[in-house]
């Protein structure tokens, strides 16, 4: 767990718990964690949840083609703003490659090994980018088995790394090599165990929902945006922060109750005090200079995600009618104070 900076401690009166959104705000406001079958683009996934679900939005965490299967996150309505995170994170496969000719498997180990790190990649023909070769990174390669010419390995690897072009560089060490099957098990903060379903899951949870009340199904099947934020560091304001920040100011080191360790250029998600994501930005400053000058602009705003409901409003206005009272009164006392001591 991430260390945490405790500058002052507060509780928060708004917003609402992520795990107790209602349905109605999940629908338009969630992630679901798919698992991509064989067959359709990443894109047209995007397209049935949204026909599935009834909305007009729905984004994909990055592009897998039709014959891949397995990890294949969605965005829905206002949540789609989270998919440039998404689309940035790591990504981990299970690949069966298959080599053209007999070999030891000490080889073909040693020929993997040499592609973990930074490596320099042409994309495919039938790729999604411009064909140039650019620098990627291979943070983990893992061989689990080898039958006779098929090698299953598990690998993870930066966002924008072709598990097809890594088995045809690896070919060209050994004399010939390509990608036979391809299964994505995680993408950033989604992983096999993080409530992957399937379309039918989603469609027979929504079926549940509206034609028996029953909410356990959906509930499970849509997550809360805040899921896509695991890894990402984060700062957590007062309410009386809240409401600027929602309409794309910057915020500064004063509106911060706590925050995790992060430094000067990193990612940073400013929380509520409920743990409701309002924005994303970039650090101004590491979180130990905020916590010691309390002063300055401490993270830019990039993305808005928090909107305040009427119950929201009012309970700021009040909170703000109370600390305008108590500045009132504290200024009365020392203005009294002052005139006494001046007797």
């Amino acid at each position: 767990m991430t260390d945490m900076i405790i500058i002052e401690e507060a509780t928060g009166e708004i917003g609402t718990e992520p795990e107790n959104r209602s349905v109605e705000t999940l629908l338009t406001y969630g992630i679901v964690n798919i698992d991509k079958v064989k067959g359709p683009s990443s894109h047209q996934v995007s397209d049935y949840v949204q026909k599935i679900l009834g909305i007009t939005k729905a984004g994909h965490s990055g592009t897998l083609d039709p014959a891949v299967t397995g990890v294949q996150p969605v965005a829905i309505g206002r949540a789609t703003k989270v998919t440039q995170f998404l689309l940035k994170s790591a990504k981990e496969y299970i690949c069966v490659m298959h080599v053209h000719k007999d070999l030891e498997p000490s080889v073909i180990k040693e020929a993997l090994s040499k592609f973990i790190g930074k490596i320099q990649q042409m994309p495919p023909v039938k790729s999604a980018v411009k064909r140039q070769l650019r620098t990627r990174e291979i943070y983990e390669l893992e061989v689990m088995e080898i039958e006779k010419r098929d090698v299953l390995f598990r690998v993870k690897c930066e966002a924008g790394t072709y598990i097809r072009a890594l088995c045809n560089d690896v070919g060209k060490k050994i004399g010939g090599a390509h990608m036979a099957c391809l299964r994505r098990t995680a993408a950033g903060a989604f992983n096999e165990d993080d409530n992957l379903i399937t379309l039918d899951d989603l469609r027979d949870a929504l079926y549940y929902y509206k034609e028996k009340q029953n909410e356990k199904y959906i509930r499970y099947c849509i997550q809360p945006v805040e899921h896509a934020l695991k890894y990402i560091k984060k700062a957590y304001i007062f309410d009386s922060a809240i409401l600027s920040m929602s309409h794309g100011r910057d915020l500064g080191a004063p509106g911060i109750s706590k925050l995790e360790n992060f430094q000067k250029g990193e990612t940073v998600a400013v929380m509520t005090l409920k743990g409701e994501v309002v924005a994303v930005g970039t650090a101004e400053m590491s979180a130990v200079q905020i916590s010691t000058d309390r002063k300055g602009l401490a993270v830019k705003t990039s993305k808005v995600f928090f909107e305040a409901t009427k119950e929201d409003l009012e309970k700021l206005n009040k909170e703000n009618q109370i600390a305008r009272a108590a500045a009132e009164k504290e200024d009365s006392e020392k203005e009294t104070t002052e005139k006494e001591n001046s007797k």
